[in-house]
Protein backbone atom coordinates (compact mmCIF):
# COMPACT_ATOMS: atom_id res chain seq x y z
CA UNK A 1 0.00 0.00 0.00
CA UNK A 2 2.96 2.56 0.79
CA UNK A 3 4.91 1.24 -2.52
CA UNK A 4 1.82 2.33 -4.34
CA UNK A 5 1.05 5.54 -2.55
CA UNK A 6 4.53 6.43 -3.53
CA UNK A 7 4.51 5.17 -7.02
CA UNK A 8 1.44 7.25 -6.98
CA UNK A 9 2.64 10.08 -6.07
CA UNK A 10 6.12 10.00 -8.45
CA UNK A 11 3.31 9.72 -11.44
CA UNK A 12 1.63 13.09 -10.05
CA UNK A 13 4.76 14.61 -9.68
CA UNK A 14 6.33 13.91 -13.06
CA UNK A 15 2.94 14.59 -14.46
CA UNK A 16 3.17 17.72 -13.03
CA UNK A 17 6.85 18.37 -14.22
CA UNK A 18 5.50 17.34 -17.94
CA UNK A 19 2.63 19.74 -17.81
CA UNK A 20 4.92 22.85 -16.48
CA UNK A 21 7.20 21.89 -19.44
CA UNK A 22 4.38 21.97 -21.88
CA UNK A 23 3.23 25.20 -20.77
CA UNK A 24 6.68 26.77 -21.12
CA UNK A 25 6.56 25.29 -24.18
CA UNK A 26 3.40 26.72 -25.08
CA UNK A 27 4.23 30.29 -23.72
CA UNK A 28 7.62 30.56 -25.59
CA UNK A 29 6.06 30.38 -29.21
CA UNK A 30 4.40 33.81 -28.07
CA UNK A 31 7.68 35.27 -27.19
CA UNK A 32 6.93 39.01 -27.02
CA UNK A 33 10.90 40.78 -27.74
CA UNK A 34 14.25 39.32 -27.37
CA UNK A 35 17.04 40.38 -25.54
CA UNK A 36 20.35 41.70 -27.63
CA UNK A 37 22.82 40.65 -25.05
CA UNK A 38 26.32 41.72 -27.05
CA UNK A 39 25.89 45.53 -25.98
CA UNK A 40 28.63 46.64 -24.27
CA UNK A 41 28.00 49.03 -20.96
CA UNK A 42 29.85 52.12 -22.55
CA UNK A 43 28.86 54.49 -20.21
CA UNK A 44 28.47 58.34 -20.99
CA UNK A 45 30.51 57.22 -24.26
CA UNK A 46 27.26 55.79 -25.50
CA UNK A 47 26.36 59.52 -26.62
CA UNK A 48 29.74 59.19 -28.48
CA UNK A 49 29.21 56.54 -30.20
CA UNK A 50 25.24 57.75 -30.99
CA UNK A 51 26.73 60.77 -32.60
CA UNK A 52 29.26 58.71 -34.90
CA UNK A 53 26.57 55.79 -35.94
CA UNK A 54 24.55 58.88 -37.06
CA UNK A 55 27.02 60.71 -38.55
CA UNK A 56 27.86 57.48 -40.63
CA UNK A 57 24.09 57.00 -41.10
CA UNK A 58 24.04 60.04 -42.96
CA UNK A 59 26.99 59.77 -44.73
CA UNK A 60 25.37 57.01 -46.22
CA UNK A 61 22.07 58.34 -47.00
CA UNK A 62 23.68 61.40 -48.78
CA UNK A 63 26.02 59.68 -50.79
CA UNK A 64 23.96 57.23 -51.84
CA UNK A 65 21.00 59.65 -52.86
CA UNK A 66 23.57 62.15 -54.77
CA UNK A 67 24.26 59.09 -57.02
CA UNK A 68 20.90 57.81 -57.63
CA UNK A 69 19.92 61.45 -58.60
CA UNK A 70 22.57 61.99 -60.66
CA UNK A 71 22.09 58.61 -62.76
CA UNK A 72 18.37 59.08 -62.58
CA UNK A 73 18.61 63.29 -63.99
CA UNK A 74 21.56 62.71 -66.65
CA UNK A 75 20.08 60.75 -69.63
CA UNK A 76 23.74 60.23 -70.76
CA UNK A 77 23.87 57.65 -67.41
CA UNK A 78 20.48 56.09 -68.67
CA UNK A 79 22.86 52.66 -69.63
CA UNK A 80 22.49 49.25 -68.32
CA UNK A 81 25.98 49.71 -66.09
CA UNK A 82 24.24 52.52 -64.47
CA UNK A 83 20.50 51.44 -64.17
CA UNK A 84 22.31 48.28 -62.14
CA UNK A 85 24.86 50.28 -60.17
CA UNK A 86 21.10 52.64 -59.75
CA UNK A 87 19.89 49.81 -58.14
CA UNK A 88 22.64 48.73 -56.12
CA UNK A 89 22.41 52.35 -54.47
CA UNK A 90 19.05 51.35 -53.77
CA UNK A 91 19.87 48.52 -51.47
CA UNK A 92 22.63 50.21 -49.71
CA UNK A 93 19.64 52.12 -48.59
CA UNK A 94 17.48 49.63 -48.07
CA UNK A 95 19.97 47.42 -46.18
CA UNK A 96 21.06 50.77 -44.23
CA UNK A 97 17.72 51.10 -43.09
CA UNK A 98 17.56 47.97 -41.77
CA UNK A 99 20.37 48.68 -38.97
CA UNK A 100 20.65 52.38 -38.46
CA UNK A 101 17.54 53.45 -37.17
CA UNK A 102 17.04 49.99 -34.64
CA UNK A 103 21.25 50.51 -33.47
CA UNK A 104 20.48 53.75 -32.46
CA UNK A 105 17.87 53.58 -30.23
CA UNK A 106 19.38 50.40 -28.40
CA UNK A 107 22.58 52.20 -27.99
CA UNK A 108 21.14 55.17 -26.07
CA UNK A 109 18.79 52.59 -24.36
CA UNK A 110 19.65 50.90 -20.44
CA UNK A 111 17.69 47.73 -21.56
CA UNK A 112 18.90 46.50 -24.85
CA UNK A 113 14.99 44.38 -25.91
CA UNK A 114 13.26 44.66 -29.07
CA UNK A 115 10.14 43.20 -29.82
CA UNK A 116 9.31 40.04 -31.80
CA UNK A 117 8.08 41.77 -34.95
CA UNK A 118 10.45 44.17 -35.35
CA UNK A 119 13.12 41.30 -34.66
CA UNK A 120 11.58 39.85 -37.89
CA UNK A 121 11.46 42.84 -39.85
CA UNK A 122 14.94 43.28 -39.47
CA UNK A 123 15.73 39.79 -40.14
CA UNK A 124 13.85 39.95 -43.17
CA UNK A 125 15.55 43.44 -44.57
CA UNK A 126 19.12 42.53 -43.49
CA UNK A 127 18.63 38.94 -45.12
CA UNK A 128 17.20 40.16 -48.35
CA UNK A 129 19.49 43.08 -48.51
CA UNK A 130 22.89 40.53 -48.31
CA UNK A 131 20.90 38.73 -51.22
CA UNK A 132 20.15 41.75 -53.55
CA UNK A 133 23.70 42.62 -53.15
CA UNK A 134 25.42 39.11 -54.17
CA UNK A 135 22.48 39.02 -57.26
CA UNK A 136 23.26 42.71 -58.39
CA UNK A 137 26.81 42.11 -58.12
CA UNK A 138 26.29 38.60 -60.28
CA UNK A 139 23.83 41.02 -62.87
CA UNK A 140 26.53 43.77 -63.36
CA UNK A 141 29.50 41.24 -63.63
CA UNK A 142 27.60 39.71 -66.48
CA UNK A 143 27.01 43.12 -67.88
CA UNK A 144 30.47 43.60 -68.22
CA UNK A 145 30.96 40.39 -69.56
CA UNK A 146 29.01 40.77 -72.76
CA UNK A 147 30.44 44.40 -72.87
CA UNK A 148 33.92 43.11 -73.24
CA UNK A 149 33.07 39.97 -74.42
CA UNK A 150 30.77 40.47 -76.71
CA UNK A 151 30.98 44.16 -77.42
CA UNK A 152 29.24 44.25 -81.05
CA UNK A 153 26.18 42.29 -80.26
CA UNK A 154 26.10 44.42 -76.85
CA UNK A 155 23.63 46.57 -77.73
CA UNK A 156 21.42 43.64 -79.02
CA UNK A 157 21.37 41.81 -76.21
CA UNK A 158 20.93 44.46 -73.13
CA UNK A 159 17.69 45.35 -74.15
CA UNK A 160 15.25 47.61 -72.38
CA UNK A 161 12.83 44.36 -71.74
CA UNK A 162 16.24 42.22 -71.12
CA UNK A 163 17.38 44.57 -68.46
CA UNK A 164 13.99 45.42 -66.99
CA UNK A 165 13.99 41.19 -66.53
CA UNK A 166 17.67 41.56 -65.21
CA UNK A 167 16.41 43.93 -62.22
CA UNK A 168 13.04 41.60 -61.42
CA UNK A 169 15.64 39.24 -61.36
CA UNK A 170 17.95 40.63 -58.63
CA UNK A 171 14.52 41.82 -56.29
CA UNK A 172 11.93 39.44 -56.59
CA UNK A 173 13.33 36.05 -55.87
CA UNK A 174 15.31 37.10 -52.48
CA UNK A 175 12.48 38.62 -51.32
CA UNK A 176 10.54 35.73 -51.75
CA UNK A 177 13.38 33.26 -50.77
CA UNK A 178 13.69 35.64 -47.49
CA UNK A 179 10.15 35.94 -46.71
CA UNK A 180 9.15 32.16 -46.61
CA UNK A 181 12.77 31.72 -44.30
CA UNK A 182 11.38 34.52 -41.74
CA UNK A 183 7.79 32.46 -41.82
CA UNK A 184 9.57 29.78 -40.82
CA UNK A 185 11.25 31.36 -38.23
CA UNK A 186 8.30 32.91 -37.18
CA UNK A 187 6.50 29.55 -36.59
CA UNK A 188 9.21 27.98 -34.42
CA UNK A 189 8.54 26.91 -30.60
CA UNK A 190 10.95 29.14 -28.70
CA UNK A 191 12.48 28.15 -25.10
CA UNK A 192 14.21 31.33 -24.92
CA UNK A 193 14.72 35.19 -26.07
CA UNK A 194 18.32 35.74 -25.71
CA UNK A 195 20.33 36.40 -28.88
CA UNK A 196 24.06 37.30 -28.41
CA UNK A 197 24.07 40.29 -30.95
CA UNK A 198 23.07 43.52 -31.95
CA UNK A 199 21.31 42.99 -34.19
CA UNK A 200 18.81 40.07 -35.11
CA UNK A 201 19.71 37.48 -37.26
CA UNK A 202 17.69 34.00 -38.60
CA UNK A 203 20.25 31.64 -36.80
CA UNK A 204 20.25 33.08 -33.78
CA UNK A 205 16.45 32.39 -33.59
CA UNK A 206 16.46 29.00 -34.68
CA UNK A 207 18.84 28.30 -31.77
CA UNK A 208 16.79 29.20 -29.51
CA UNK A 209 14.15 26.73 -30.91
CA UNK A 210 12.67 24.32 -28.16
CA UNK A 211 12.31 21.62 -30.86
CA UNK A 212 14.57 20.08 -33.59
CA UNK A 213 14.75 22.94 -35.71
CA UNK A 214 16.29 20.57 -38.61
CA UNK A 215 13.71 21.69 -41.46
CA UNK A 216 14.58 25.40 -40.85
CA UNK A 217 18.31 24.52 -41.05
CA UNK A 218 18.11 22.81 -44.24
CA UNK A 219 15.96 25.35 -45.88
CA UNK A 220 18.08 28.28 -45.15
CA UNK A 221 20.80 26.35 -46.94
CA UNK A 222 18.93 25.91 -49.96
CA UNK A 223 17.96 29.35 -49.77
CA UNK A 224 21.76 30.32 -48.89
CA UNK A 225 22.94 28.56 -51.82
CA UNK A 226 20.11 30.04 -54.80
CA UNK A 227 21.09 33.71 -53.36
CA UNK A 228 24.66 33.46 -52.54
CA UNK A 229 26.19 30.78 -54.22
CA UNK A 230 24.36 30.98 -57.47
CA UNK A 231 25.19 34.78 -57.96
CA UNK A 232 29.21 33.72 -56.78
CA UNK A 233 29.11 31.42 -59.68
CA UNK A 234 27.81 33.20 -61.97
CA UNK A 235 30.79 36.35 -60.83
CA UNK A 236 33.55 33.43 -61.32
CA UNK A 237 32.42 32.06 -64.54
CA UNK A 238 32.08 35.67 -66.22
CA UNK A 239 35.29 36.88 -64.58
CA UNK A 240 36.89 33.96 -66.14
CA UNK A 241 35.88 34.52 -69.53
CA UNK A 242 36.75 38.60 -68.72
CA UNK A 243 40.09 37.32 -68.09
CA UNK A 244 40.69 35.27 -71.40
CA UNK A 245 39.37 38.25 -73.56
CA UNK A 246 41.93 40.00 -71.71
CA UNK A 247 44.74 37.93 -72.49
CA UNK A 248 44.28 37.25 -75.83
CA UNK A 249 43.04 40.72 -76.72
CA UNK A 250 44.55 44.23 -77.55
CA UNK A 251 46.20 46.40 -75.31
CA UNK A 252 42.76 49.03 -75.71
CA UNK A 253 40.93 45.69 -74.41
CA UNK A 254 42.68 45.14 -71.55
CA UNK A 255 42.49 48.98 -70.42
CA UNK A 256 38.39 48.99 -70.83
CA UNK A 257 37.76 45.89 -68.67
CA UNK A 258 40.40 47.00 -66.05
CA UNK A 259 38.62 50.59 -65.63
CA UNK A 260 35.11 49.04 -65.33
CA UNK A 261 35.97 45.94 -63.81
CA UNK A 262 37.98 47.33 -60.42
CA UNK A 263 35.13 49.12 -59.19
CA UNK A 264 33.09 46.01 -59.37
CA UNK A 265 35.95 43.40 -57.99
CA UNK A 266 36.28 45.78 -55.10
CA UNK A 267 33.11 45.85 -54.07
CA UNK A 268 32.74 41.89 -54.86
CA UNK A 269 35.98 41.07 -52.47
CA UNK A 270 34.73 43.44 -49.67
CA UNK A 271 31.61 42.28 -49.36
CA UNK A 272 32.30 38.91 -50.01
CA UNK A 273 34.98 39.11 -47.15
CA UNK A 274 32.21 40.87 -44.46
CA UNK A 275 29.97 37.76 -45.11
CA UNK A 276 32.25 35.19 -44.94
CA UNK A 277 33.28 36.58 -41.50
CA UNK A 278 29.19 37.24 -40.17
CA UNK A 279 29.02 33.30 -41.52
CA UNK A 280 31.71 31.89 -39.18
CA UNK A 281 30.37 33.91 -36.66
CA UNK A 282 27.54 32.63 -36.69
CA UNK A 283 27.54 28.76 -36.89
CA UNK A 284 30.49 28.70 -34.73
CA UNK A 285 31.16 29.60 -30.91
CA UNK A 286 33.08 32.68 -30.82
CA UNK A 287 32.71 33.58 -27.01
CA UNK A 288 36.67 33.01 -26.95
CA UNK A 289 37.25 35.84 -29.43
CA UNK A 290 36.89 39.68 -27.54
CA UNK A 291 33.85 41.11 -27.02
CA UNK A 292 34.67 44.28 -28.44
CA UNK A 293 35.31 42.08 -32.41
CA UNK A 294 32.14 40.13 -31.54
CA UNK A 295 30.35 43.35 -31.57
CA UNK A 296 32.26 45.16 -34.40
CA UNK A 297 33.32 42.86 -36.74
CA UNK A 298 29.43 41.30 -37.64
CA UNK A 299 28.57 45.00 -38.05
CA UNK A 300 31.18 45.36 -41.47
CA UNK A 301 29.54 44.65 -44.07
CA UNK A 302 26.71 46.17 -42.94
CA UNK A 303 28.08 49.68 -42.40
CA UNK A 304 31.13 49.66 -44.93
CA UNK A 305 29.40 48.39 -48.30
CA UNK A 306 26.62 50.58 -48.15
CA UNK A 307 29.65 53.90 -47.54
CA UNK A 308 32.09 52.18 -49.70
CA UNK A 309 30.44 51.34 -53.23
CA UNK A 310 29.05 55.22 -53.50
CA UNK A 311 33.10 56.98 -52.71
CA UNK A 312 33.67 53.44 -54.98
CA UNK A 313 32.26 54.63 -58.08
CA UNK A 314 31.53 58.03 -57.16
CA UNK A 315 35.38 58.72 -57.85
CA UNK A 316 36.05 56.13 -60.26
CA UNK A 317 33.51 56.09 -62.93
CA UNK A 318 34.55 58.44 -65.18
CA UNK A 319 31.11 59.04 -66.65
CA UNK A 320 29.95 60.27 -63.27
CA UNK A 321 33.13 62.30 -62.43
CA UNK A 322 32.64 64.31 -65.92
CA UNK A 323 29.17 65.92 -64.58
CA UNK A 324 30.18 69.05 -63.57
CA UNK A 325 27.13 68.89 -60.40
CA UNK A 326 28.30 65.32 -59.31
CA UNK A 327 32.08 66.53 -59.52
CA UNK A 328 31.62 69.52 -57.45
CA UNK A 329 29.44 67.92 -54.64
CA UNK A 330 32.32 65.18 -54.62
CA UNK A 331 34.98 67.38 -54.43
CA UNK A 332 33.28 69.23 -51.66
CA UNK A 333 33.45 66.45 -49.51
Amino acid sequence: MHMNYKSSSSNLFCQHVAFLCDQMKINSTHVLYFTLSAFLDTGMLSYFFFTIILSLYVLIISSNVLLIAVICVNRTLHEPMFLFLCSLFVNELYGSLGLFPFLLVQILSDVHIIFAPLCLLQIFILYTYGSVEFTNLAVMSYDRYVAICCPLQYNSLMTSRRIAILISIIWLPPLFCVGFTVFLSSSLQLCGNVINKVYCDNHSIIKLACNDPTANNIYELIMAFFTVCVPVSVIVYTYMRILQVCFSGSKQTRQKAVSTCTPHLASIINFSFGVSFEILQSRFNMNTAPGLLRTIFPLYYLTCQPLFNPVLYGLNMSKIRSIPFAYKLWSGW
